[in-house]
């Protein structure tokens, strides 16, 4: 995450997060907009939205910006369950409220941040299946093999 776009960020006072500092940083911000760029020579649109983001905390000042660094990305992807990158994570003292990928067109940031914001914020992101009871086996009963 050494491009100029993303140094550019850092010098406007946005912290970079990693698995030390995360949780503490989220949690204590009202609103937080977290920025995952991956490998801008494989998803160039993220240096777009490394343009874009200080733009939108200029629209949305209740937003708290941070970058996520890149040795912690992939774990976060994993715990708020986007696909595409780049992305907006948007998160309510800690708590997921939901994601923006790509670049976008303005109107369109306009349009989805308020509704984000004003989503009830979810403590787990990808909600375990529940098994269908006409299908589930209870351990104590035996099955005709058996």
């Amino acid at each position: 995450m050494n491009h100029p776009l993303f140094e550019r960020l850092v010098t406007l006072g946005y912290p970079r997060l990693d698995a030390d500092n995360f949780e503490g940083r989220v949690q204590a911000q009202a609103f937080s907009v977290l920025f995952f760029s991956e490998d801008p020579n494989r998803f160039p649109e993220s240096l777009d939205v490394a343009v874009i983001l200080p733009e939108l905390v200029k629209a949305f000042p209740q937003l708290s910006p941070a970058l996520i660094d890149r040795s912690f990305e992939r774990t976060l992807q994993e715990r708020y369950g986007f696909s595409v990158w780049p992305a907006l994570v948007f998160l309510k003292e800690g708590r997921y409220l939901g994601t923006l990928s790509r670049i976008l067109n303005w109107q369109e940031y306009l349009e989805q941040i308020p509704q984000i914001l004003a989503r009830e914020p979810q403590d787990q992101l990808i909600p375990l299946r529940a098994l269908d009871s006409s299908n589930a086996r209870s351990c104590a009963q035996p099955t005709e093999a058996s």
